[in-house]
């Protein structure tokens, strides 16, 4: 299992874009690398292609923003909220959040591979399709959220609260049921026998 990226270091930036108004602006194909925004009031943007590498967003408002085939490469996020924030086969493999809010996120497909999410309370939130393998969820709140047909292999989620989440349809392989709180969660039956078996049931 990979190395948490907890605690990663915020990559190194070479411009500043500060306190502006992009409130519903369209993006189009842009191209971002190494660039700190901070408190840049980004609420219904509507992205589409565009690439952020290495960026750090510091108190960015995301809120009721759509991104689509949207690029975020190893970003940092900082104190930013995501309200009801669409996220549609994007990419933010090795992106880390710290202190971010999420209230009704909802992400389609993409990639968030190697994402730091540690303690991230993503209740109500919606992953569909979404490719989440090794990706930080320590301490995470998913209490009634949506995670189906996800692959969360090798994902970190000691002490997760899945208390109601519906997690149908993804890969859970390598999850401790033990570590986590599973009250009510929504499996199917696959799911039920892998779960049994890491508990060291023999199912017939």
């Amino acid at each position: 299992m990979a190395e948490r990226r907890s605690g990663r270091p915020a990559p190194p930036t070479r411009t500043t874009i500060r306190s502006a108004d992009w409130d519903g602006r369209e993006l189009d194909g842009e191209v971002h690398r190494q660039v700190l925004f901070v408190d840049v009031d980004m609420t219904e943007v509507t992205d589409r292609g565009s690439t952020f590498e290495e960026c750090t967003f510091s108190d960015v408002r995301f809120n009721v923003s759509v991104h689509e085939d949207t690029l975020f490469a190893a970003c940092t996020f900082v104190r930013c909220s995501f309200f009801d924030a669409t996220f549609k086969a994007c990419k933010l493999t090795g992106s880390m959040f710290d202190g971010c809010s999420f209230g009704l996120l909802k992400v389609e497909g993409g990639d968030w591979s190697y994402t730091g999410l540690p303690g991230a309370d993503l209740r109500g939130s919606s992953f569909r399709g979404v490719r989440l393998r090794e990706a930080d969820l320590t301490g995470a709140r998913l209490e009634g959220a949506e995670v189906r047909a996800s692959d969360l292999s090798g994902a970190w989620l000691h002490s997760a609260d899945l208390t109601r989440c519906d997690l149908r349809g993804t890969e859970l392989a390598g999850l401790d049921p033990r570590t986590v709180r599973l009250d009510k969660a929504v499996i199917d039956l696959h799911q039920a026998a892998v779960l049994a078996a890491s508990l060291g049931l023999e199912v017939r």
